[in-house]
């Protein structure tokens, strides 16, 4: 079916209505004669539709004259009528020859450069080295060196240890892997400090001072495995008179390490109105499309004025890609506008409260760690004297999280 179709396009044919005293002889005469016909259909009013091949109109018309009845054409379709009209418009025909090679030779350009995979380096560097590789925008596809590209970057930016440079249409993608380096041990003297209130859970010393105990409720800034080694306390006056005096020690400083985990309360506050007014999207839109040219636009589709009485917009702006480091000033611009209207919404206490437990809970979990293990929450509505028109809720979450931190400090360190 696909193939006859294409066939029949490239040699031209035709929808013709044949009117008469005897259509169904007309059909039935081209038909013993040889001549193709396809997609017959006959209205109620006796006018046949069918199609045939442009080569065999000029046998339909002796045809038409033997069985008495007329044919119009109505409908033409395929190649050679394309080009007919081509020949008759020979400026769009020239118009859309340059328009192809227009599309055809900025498709052969590199207009969009793109690096992945880098954290730490970055991405203006690895652009400068491509560049002095030879890759850079505006740049013939068949004039990069994949290769010689990956072999640069690698060689001019000791910080990777792998690229690789992939063309998909106008755009180039650097992927790129970045080295490990394994950090060196810090000796520089430094408590671990708590960085929030909580009440001490437990404590777990890898280097350093234990400074608190279970049950401690300790503050911001609290020292709770000290970086400080105090030298081992002295004998007892009567234990020093038989052993000989020695130099005391001095402190030692270190680097703590540790785990200090504690019980932490995050609070959480919301109120709900039982009767909520305001104004939402009615899910009406309207789009306005311009383009800036420096300081004049110019509207290529929608209404100048604004669209609704009420109403909210976004803005999106594209930009004219940038060609061999020459940024055009031109900019398509797209707003779009949604319509805004007043509601009132009613809720019952039961679903008014469920909201506030909602957001108060969201607001209390904000400032919590994603490592929080979460042991208790409480749930209080807050009474008050206009309680017929707010639902107040206060949620308190308690937590077991390490809330210690790394504080430097001055000292020599220890060996």
């Amino acid at each position: 079916m696909l193939l006859f179709r294409i066939m029949s396009c490239l040699q031209g044919y035709l929808v013709i209505h044949v009117t008469g005293d005897a259509p169904e002889r007309f059909v039935n005469m081209a038909t013993s004669r040889g001549i193709y016909l396809w997609d017959v259909e006959q209205l109620r009013n006796g006018t046949v539709i069918i199609k045939v091949y442009l080569k065999d109109v000029k046998a339909l018309r002796h045809i038409a004259r033997r069985t008495r009845c007329r044919f119009r054409i109505r409908q033409r379709f395929g190649l050679p009528f394309y080009v007919a009209m081509l020949r008759r418009r020979r400026a769009l025909a020239l118009g859309a020859f340059l328009f192809l090679i227009i599309l055809c030779s900025s498709t052969s350009f590199i207009w969009f450069i793109e690096v992945k995979g880098n954290e730490k380096l970055d991405s203006s560097y690895v652009l400068q080295v491509a560049e002095q590789a030879g890759l850079r925008r505006g740049t013939l596809k068949w004039n990069i060196n994949p290769g010689a590209v990956e072999h640069k970057i690698v060689a001019q930016l000791p910080q990777l240890s792998w690229s690789g440079v992939y063309i998909k249409g106008t755009k180039v993608t650097i992927e790129v892997a970045e080295r490990i380096v394994p950090e060196e041990e810090d000796r520089q003297p430094a408590h671990i400090v708590a960085k929030k209130t909580g009440v001490i859970k437990e404590v777990l010393v890898l280097n350093g001072r234990q400074a608190v105990k279970e049950g401690d409720t300790v503050s911001p800034g609290q020292v709770l495995i000290s970086g400080e080694i105090l030298p081992v306390e002295e004998p007892s006056q009567g234990e020093a008179e038989n052993k000989p005096t020695e130099e005391a020690k001095p402190v030692r400083y270190v680097h703590a390490m540790g785990i200090t985990r504690a019980r932490v309360w995050y609070e959480g506050y919301s109120e709900v109105s039982l009767v909520e007014t305001g104004k939402r999207p009615t899910g009406r839109q309207k789009n306005r499309v311009s383009i800036k040219f420096k300081s004049k636009e110019i509207i290529l589709s929608g209404n100048q004025n604004e669209p609704f009485e009420t109403y909210e917009t976004r803005t999106f702006v594209n930009k004219a890609p940038e060609w061999r480091n020459i940024a055009l000033p031109v900019e398509l611009i797209t707003v779009k506008y949604f319509e805004l209207a007043d509601y009132k919404e009613e809720r019952s206490r039961s679903a008014a409260r469920r909201t506030a437990e909602e957001q108060a809970y969201a607001m209390a979990a904000e400032s919590m760690p994603d490592d929080a293990g979460i042991q208790e929450r409480w749930v209080e509505e807050v009474e008050t004297g206009d309680s017929d028109k707010l639902v107040r809720i206060k949620v308190i979450i308690e937590t077991v999280e390490d809330i210690g931190e790394e504080a430097l400090f001055n000292g020599v360190p220890g060996t």
